[in-house]
């Protein structure tokens, strides 16, 4: 066990455990094996990614320095970032600077000569669409180590992703980053800083674990990764008041400060209709299931019926042209078809070549699902927001697509309105619905690709130019699985509520 009698130098993102949750400081210094972040590889990629850009960007004539503590060592980052700083002659990146009690690493450091003596502009390089509240703490914490190293900030900013940027091709990104100026606001927190710093400190040298209750602030601003050791010695409620779908957290805040912790305790007059036959299905344990209605919402079906899903991915950075940041593009459907003789037949598309896929996609589709016939989708909302942007995109194929809406109909609001399993747990996602009403299909039996997210990760593998043609096929034939699953799941749940 680490010494509690010494001051640490706490880095930038321990600050920001600390306001977070005094506790999530304390454990990340001294249980740190506790952590689980497995659900955060993606997003450090992305940062990842974006920081390498932005360095390029920055660095308009190659002649930047990039700091690497680890490479390097920490007392020759410190010495090499000071020296840097006092010559004011190139961009530095990851400029690493601390004080007592505190260490920051700076994304971007420019040298700023515009008004006579030699200033910086310090901008922090974020992956996000806009300025959060924890990326004011950044730049807070972050102005007050550059000051009281000396430094002269012009600027403190936050770079963040202009999702109005389109990509011209070419390695061409000037544009994407949008500079929001927060030095006045950063400047202004000094004594702030210097008390949470301190705040911070004091936690740290705590010999025994904080005893703090889970909350909130166990998923805000980030879902903290010690979530399951807090959690480990919790009683684990037969039916809790978090199976109720689209429950407001301040509803179940209030309930929980009124001693209301499971669903046979919640008044019925403060749930919604849905709401409520949840909670008597599953404290019945019994299905619910108005077969009648359902067979009579889905009565106006025209065959040949075709079941549909796309699968999308999104990029911070643009690797097509004419696309935007975040921009969702697809690049492979599943279609299955029920024809009036009851034969079902499977197209797809999938293209893993890594150039734009839409052209072919579209056209493909068009031709696939013919010029009449139902088309029955799981959440319209997303396949026509897919097929809308395509409209705008490739309006020589417009009139097609169009076509394509009025045909489409959502079997989300069926299921949701008649009927519920109490397995379900409050969902009706098609991963949820499906395993009720027909157990032997189960996207838990796929191999890697089990969900959406995973399918992203996937499409994203097989198109690297490092992925070799094995790998690829390999991944081919995983995402077509997935995705045919997800459409067989759609005719399943179909042929169901139809009796």
């Amino acid at each position: 066990m680490v010494s509690h009698n010494i001051l640490r130098t706490l880095s930038k993102s321990k600050l920001i455990a600390y306001k977070q949750c005094p506790k999530r400081l304390w454990l990340e210094v001294y249980r740190p094996e506790l952590r689980d972040d497995s659900g955060s590889e993606m997003a450090f990629k992305i940062g990842h990614e974006v920081g390498e850009l932005a360095q390029r960007l920055f660095d308009e004539n190659g002649d930047g320095n990039l700091i690497d503590p680890k490479e390097m060592g920490w007392p020759e980052a410190y010495a090499r970032t000071q020296e840097l700083l006092k010559s004011g002659e190139t961009p530095i990146f990851e400029a690493t600077m601390r004080i007592k009690g505190a260490l920051a690493l700076a994304d971007t450091m420019l040298p700023d000569l515009s008004s006579g003596p030699l200033q910086w502009r310090m901008i922090e390089v974020k992956s996000s669409t806009s300025v959060k509240d924890y990326h004011r703490d950044d730049v807070a914490v972050q102005t007050h180590i550059a000051q009281l190293n000396g430094v002269h900030l012009s600027q403190a900013a936050v770079a963040h992703i202009n999702t109005q940027f389109v990509y011209p091709g070419n390695g061409e990104y000037e544009g994407i980053f949008e500079i929001e100026d927060l030095t006045e606001e950063a400047k202004d927190r000094f004594f702030e800083v210097e008390q949470w710093i301190q705040s911070a400190q004091e936690t740290a040298a705590e010999k025994t674990e904080p005893e703090i209750e889970m909350g909130p602030q166990c998923a805000s601003p980030f879902v903290c990764g010690f979530c399951a050791y807090c959690s480990r010695d919790s009683v684990e409620l037969e039916n809790p008041t978090s199976i109720l779908p689209r429950i407001q957290s301040k509803k179940v805040e209030d309930w929980e400060s009124r001693g209301i912790a499971e669903l046979q305790d919640v008044p019925a007059s403060e749930i919604n209709q849905i709401q409520r036959r949840v909670r008597q299905a599953t404290l019945d344990n019994e299905i619910y299931f108005n077969a009648e209605e359902a067979a009579k919402a889905l009565s106006g079906t025209v065959l040949p019926a075709y079941f549909l899903d796309f699968e999308t991915v999104q990029f911070a950075i643009p690797i097509w042209r004419g696309t935007r940041p975040y921009e969702q593009l697809p690049f492979q459907f599943s279609l299955h078809r029920v024809d009036s003789d009851g034969d079902i037949t499977h197209d797809d598309f999938l293209d893993l070549s890594g150039e734009d896929p839409r052209e072919a996609f579209i056209v493909k589709l068009i031709q696939s699902c013919g010029d009449r016939g139902s088309i029955f989708v799981y959440n319209a909302g997303f396949e026509k927001k897919v097929i809308k942007d395509l409209t705008t995109a490739f309006p020589q194929y417009a009139d097609e697509l169009q076509a394509l809406l009025p045909r489409i109909t959502d079997l989300l609001p069926v299921a949701r309105n008649h009927y519920y399993h109490p397995s379900q747990l409050g969902s009706w996602s098609p991963k949820a619905v499906l395993p009720a009403i027909c157990p032997e299909l189960s996207h838990g039996n796929l191999e890697e690709v089990q969900h959406g997210m995973g399918a992203v990760e996937a499409y994203k593998e097989a198109i690297a130019s490092n992925t070799n043609t094995q790998r690829k096929g390999e991944i081919r034939q995983q995402l077509i699985q997935y995705c045919k699953l997800d459409t067989l799941a759609t005719v399943k749940i179909w042929e169901y509520f139809r009796g």
